[in-house]
């Protein structure tokens, strides 16, 4: 069997791929035009995030049994277009879930204890310890949105702290078990002192975070996203930052994360955002790991091999 790997990936993924049967088509130069009728020679495809995958990108895909995204959501493949076509859908979140958990953590604590603010004023020889004093994790109420791999992961690293964990997931409410308590919503919104979004970006959760979703909170909170840019109104979090019901902010993600490509309105905003000193902004790295990006690897080829096992059956 044959795959077209169109991205940039980390070289584990060959002998990986040979030991289970496959071989491996490195095309990572590839340009997203030619990838439709390069389809027609192969069984699966692995992309990152080079092109979005559409019917259209699958109309000379015959041959194709599977795609694998290396990496945590799939939110750029056109699932039902794969579904039309019996095409197998593959993702790799557990491969980066320990990596987000670790960075979720590490943003709060920056963001909780001035870290990030505290070392630009040192390094411009400006001592403030009073003016840096911050907040513990301990005694806090954190409140997890999403419980898939990603919330499940930072619940277990926050376990140590000393503090309440709640979590709402709309779709997979059976999927929450301890270290972290059941709840809905509302009752997340009246306890929490910290939100975490670990929601996948589909259609229904665009804009979740909102205006009214702030509004619904009886405390001032600290807000992380390390989800997606999409599932967070990036004007309503910056209109609470300002009024203090947001009392510090962690983005790994943005709406527009093509810093040039800005509209008028995003740049208002990521102008705020930018020079705010109770805000933190991060390239969209919560994931990107040295050990996750061989794991994803590693999660991709065995969900391929029982792939294969179950046609074979």
């Amino acid at each position: 069997m044959k795959v077209l790997i169109i991205d940039e990936i980390h070289p584990s993924i060959f002998p990986m791929l040979e030991s289970i049967g496959m071989m491996a088509d490195y095309r990572p130069d590839i340009k997203p035009l030619d990838v439709c009728e390069a389809l027609a020679d192969f069984d699966g495809l692995i992309v990152r995030s080079k092109m979005r995958i559409t019917a259209d990108t699958l109309k000379y895909a015959d041959k194709l049994k599977f795609i694998a995204r290396a990496g945590a959501g799939v939110d750029n493949i056109d699932a039902d277009a794969l579904q039309e076509r019996n095409i197998a859908l593959i993702g790799a979140n557990e491969g980066n879930r320990q990596a987000v958990g670790e960075f979720a953590l590490g943003l709060l604590i920056s963001l909780m204890r001035n870290i990030v603010r505290g070392d630009k004023q040192v390094r411009d020889k400006v001592w403030l310890r009073e003016d840096n004093r911050g907040e513990e994790i301990s005694g806090k109420t954190v409140g997890i949105i999403g419980y898939g791999n990603m919330g499940q992961s930072f619940a277990r690293v926050l376990s140590g702290f000393g503090c309440r964990i709640l979590a709402f997931d709309k779709y997979a409410p059976e999927k929450i078990t301890e270290p972290a308590e059941s709840v809905s919503l509302e009752q997340l919104q009246q306890d929490a002192d910290i939100v975490s979004l670990h929601i996948p970006y589909i259609h229904e959760n665009l804009n979740f975070a909102n205006d009214a979703f702030f509004a619904g909170f009886q405390k001032p909170i600290w807000f992380l996203n390390t989800s997606r840019g999409d599932v967070a109104d990036q004007n309503a979090v910056v209109e609470h930052l300002k009024t203090g019901s947001i009392k510090g902010a962690a983005l790994d993600v943005l709406e527009n994360e093509k810093l040039h490509t800005l509209t008028e309105k995003q740049l208002q905003t990521f102008g705020y955002l930018a020079q705010a000193n109770n805000v933190i902004l991060t390239p969209h790295i919560a994931g990107w790991t040295h050990e996750s990006y061989v794991k994803i690897n590693e999660v991709l080829v065995e969900k391929i091999k029982r792939l294969q096992q179950s046609n074979l059956t």
